[in-house]
């Protein structure tokens, strides 16, 4: 079994899926094979430009984060996260939630899903809460980083008492498709990608189950390990 360094919950698409299909093709692998993929033609990009915009998103794969990656505190295994994991999700309902929508966020662009959200947002906040056991804390190095972005008086709460900031009522659920870009880029690289998302966006988003991804560290790619039905 391979000794990864950080662990997360995240929800990923069934493999079969539609989404997974251009997911995993847009950021160039899929994590449970770790196979590479041929990146999608998009009209109006250059050859080799999804690759290089997708730098970061490829390395955690193609998903949308439920409890950001922490290490294991000594005296946790990974088989002991995965049945608190499997009891969690054991008593959870799945989750529908209005179609997908392709949308800039600060300077990246993701897909998120539209009202209602409130149960997603439960579903996050009951994964972080129900798992904290097993997180080592934050170093304040890492929070550091973390702080330079910039937080609230909320946010530097639960950076400290949760090891994220973003959770809770700051939890904001969203599929990344991109790196930072500039506005003239970002626009451009919106109009490209429209078009391929559009059949994706005209369902409900449900989440039925949820994923375990690992981090072996340095800068490798996350793998996703088990997959959890809910309920």
């Amino acid at each position: 079994m391979t000794d990864y360094q950080r662990y997360a919950v995240y929800y990923a698409p069934k493999a079969d899926s539609d989404l997974a299909a251009f997911g995993n093709a847009w950021l160039g692998r899929d994590p449970v094979t770790g196979r590479e993929m041929d990146r999608p033609a998009a009209i109006g990009l250059a050859d080799g430009e999804v690759a290089a915009i997708t730098v970061s998103p490829s390395r955690y794969g193609f998903h949308g984060t439920l409890k950001p990656p922490f290490a294991l505190k000594d005296g946790q295994t990974r088989d002991q996260l995965e049945k608190a994991i499997a009891d969690y999700c054991a008593t959870a309902s799945s989750v529908t939630c209005g179609p997908l929508l392709l949308k800039s966020i600060g300077s990246f662009i993701a897909l998120i899903p539209t009202a209602p959200t409130d149960q997603l947002g439960a579903l996050a906040s009951g994964l972080v809460r129900g798992l904290d056991g097993f997180r080592q804390p934050e170093d304040e190095a890492a929070m550091n980083k973390r702080r330079a972005s910039g937080l609230s008086d909320r946010q530097e709460e639960y950076l400290v008492r949760w090891g994220y900031p973003y959770v809770m009522e700051e939890f904001r659920f969203h599929l990344t498709l991109t790196d930072k870009l500039d506005p003239d880029r970002m626009m451009r690289v919106r109009d490209a990608v429209a078009p391929i998302v559009a059949p994706l966006c005209e369902a409900p988003f449900t989440i039925s189950d949820v994923c375990l991804f690992g981090d072996p560290g340095d800068g490798k790619p996350f793998d996703l390990l088990r997959r959890f039905a809910l309920g």
